[in-house]
């Protein structure tokens, strides 16, 4: 087996909070990669078990903190809500609920769901044992007696009771320094392998479990052992079975486009509403929207900016024509350590080149899937030559070769491109589909038009990942750094070209959403007129609605949430824990 190369600054300790929380504790005995997600890099996602919690915690969370001298307590007291720490163990837990009596303090703590069933009876989760616990060493590092503490399973409104043992003292304190040491090391912990816990986690499409493990193993079809995160004794082995779909195939999010000019966007309470003049348009739902993409002279209010962000929503500003200007999104990404890997090794020849080879390599056969599937009698000498490009660009030795292999293959492509073109005909001003080749700066006929309006909407949905995910769009490998474009946003779209933005033209021109009658020209431009931007922006958004099945992970997924998938599998590789990033190519 191989050894990946390790950047010299993987694992390098990082600066924390004072204190470790007595939840995070909790979370590190469930699983340490979710700990160290959620308090190392401050990532967080809710789903309907942590709303569901937050709200049965709203009468605990109402208690004033209040808590009174050791030496005062007395049989009958409650406190909710008390916030103590442990300076000798250096963790802090906020208690729901206090309960004092002759013998003491008791913790009392409110989980949502269900104790599990042992041998003797109702027991704790282990997780909600070693959280207690911690609760109880906190209390008497404040000078209180806990000698037991309860958790409280709202599902069920059982309480179960468990004593502070010495067993679980120590447990407990040794899962405090685990934590600790885990979080300082600064390297994200394997994930879980074929657990039950997986599914349910609402972090489960950011840390791809299943995914993680196959792409360590199924690199050129070959295992390859990940020096730096061997842990102890846990076997390297391929994981078990086929991957599980622990994310659903489609989001149940949609993009709002507005482009009619002169339109207004506000908002009233949790809903988006659209108006021209005084007149309402349009309701959308903050919940039910992904993004908003503004293309021209279209208004929207401070406090809809304010909410979208809030919400974690991206608003998208485009020219009138279809030009992608820039994005406004929240302060949503906190972890600015996968942003300094890809600083870092942006800057190193050796990553950016393979990470390219792969890049072009992939665009040109799926560019040549395209021919295969769609054109009316594909053309032999342009498929092999497309093959012999795609070989060539993987055994590519700079970035010049690299970009004359991806020019060399274009040329072939877009020389087969009307072929795939089955609509005829023309309108009263002479606009047709013919494609005589490509051309854009401006797009000089219908075809380009499209192309170009394709290209743009697909740069921008994925600079709306690369900053969900954490990076910095504007810095790239394959493409340099240049003022004003998402480099890394292109270099990811570039598989991606002939599959999506391609593809959506093709159904466009082929089932007649958009017709020669949609086009207008100004000066040797062509541009759509707005009825068939709206008419393209269906076929667009149908094509990244539609299904595909991952080459690799073998799971049914649209292409908007492949997307998500592709970006976080590159954050993977840039942070070492995959060899290389698999490139998504269409069988």
């Amino acid at each position: 087996m191989s050894a990946i190369p390790i950047p010299s600054e993987m694992g390098e300790s990082r600066p924390l909070p004072d204190y470790l929380p007595a939840r995070m504790v909790n979370e590190f005995v469930y699983c340490p990669r979710l700990f160290f997600y959620e308090w190392v890099e401050g990532l967080f996602r809710e789903s309907a078990d942590t709303v569901e919690g937050k709200f049965q915690h709203r009468r605990v969370d109402q208690g004033t903190g209040g808590m009174p001298d050791p030496s005062e307590t007395g049989p009958g007291l409650q406190c909710r809500s008390v916030m103590l720490s442990s300076d000798r163990l250096r963790v802090i837990a906020k208690m729901d609920l206090l309960e004092v009596d002759a013998e003491g303090v008791t913790p009392v703590d409110y989980k949502h769901g269900a104790p599990r069933e042992g041998k003797d009876g109702l027991e704790l989760w282990p997780a909600d044992r070693i959280q207690l616990a911690v609760q109880g060493l906190i209390l008497r590092d404040n000078g209180y007696q806990a000698q037991e503490g309860i958790v409280y399973y709202v599902k069920t409104r059982q309480r179960v009771r468990v004593p502070f043992d010495e067993t679980l003292i120590a447990d407990a304190t040794q899962a405090i320094e685990r934590a600790w040491t885990a979080a300082r090391s600064g390297v994200i912990p394997l994930p879980l392998e074929d657990s039950p816990k997986c599914p349910g986690c609402s972090l489960v499409g950011i840390c791809l479990p299943d995914e993680t493990w196959v792409s360590q193993w199924r690199t050129n079809g070959a295992p390859v052992q990940l020096d730096l995160f061997s842990t102890g004794d846990i076997p390297r082995k391929p994981i078990a079975g086929a991957v599980r779909q622990m994310v659903t195939p489609r989001s149940e999010s949609r993009p709002l486009y507005l482009n009619t000019q002169g339109l207004r966007v506000g908002k009233s309470g949790e809903v988006l509403q659209v108006r021209e003049k005084d007149a309402l348009r349009q309701e959308v739902r903050l919940g039910e929207t992904c993004q908003v993409d503004l293309m021209g002279n279209i208004q929207i209010s401070t406090q809809a900016v304010q909410a979208l962000c809030e919400a974690g929503v991206p608003v998208c500003y485009f020219s009138q024509g279809g030009w992608f200007y820039g994005i406004t999104t929240g302060l949503n990404t906190k972890n600015v350590f996968t942003r300094r890997a890809q600083f870092r090794l942006a800057e190193q020849e050796w990553f950016a080149t393979g990470f390219a080879r792969r890049l072009v390599s992939g665009k040109i056969r799926n560019q040549r899937t395209m021919l295969q599937r769609n054109h009316v009698e594909p053309d032999a000498t342009a498929l092999a030559g497309l093959k012999r490009m795609a070989d060539a660009a993987e055994q590519a030795e700079s970035m010049e070769q690299l970009l004359g292999i991806e020019g060399a293959a274009a040329r072939i492509y877009f020389g087969e491109f009307a072929g795939m073109i089955k609509a005829e005909g023309a309108n009263g001003n002479g606009f047709s589909f013919d494609f005589n080749g490509r051309n854009r700066r401006p797009p000089r006929d219908a075809v380009n038009a499209l192309l170009s309006l394709a290209y743009s909407l697909l740069a921008k949905d994925l600079t709306v990942t690369c900053y969900a995910v954490g990076f910095d769009p504007y810095v790239g490998f394959y493409h340099q750094p240049r003022f004003g474009r998402p480099a890394l946003a292109l270099d990811l779209m570039e598989p991606f070209r002939p599959l999506i933005a391609d593809s959506a033209v093709l159904s466009a021109i082929n089932t007649r959403m958009v017709t020669p009658s949609d086009f207008v020209k100004a000066g040797p431009s062509v541009a759509l007129t707005p009825e068939g931007r709206k008419g393209f922006f269906r076929a667009y958004e149908l094509r990244m609605d539609s299904l595909v099945t991952h080459p690799v992970f073998e799971y049914r997924v649209s292409y908007r949430r492949l997307l998500e998938i592709q970006t976080r599998l590159l954050a993977r590789n840039l942070d070492g824990e995959i060899p290389e990033y698999p490139v998504f190519v269409t069988r």
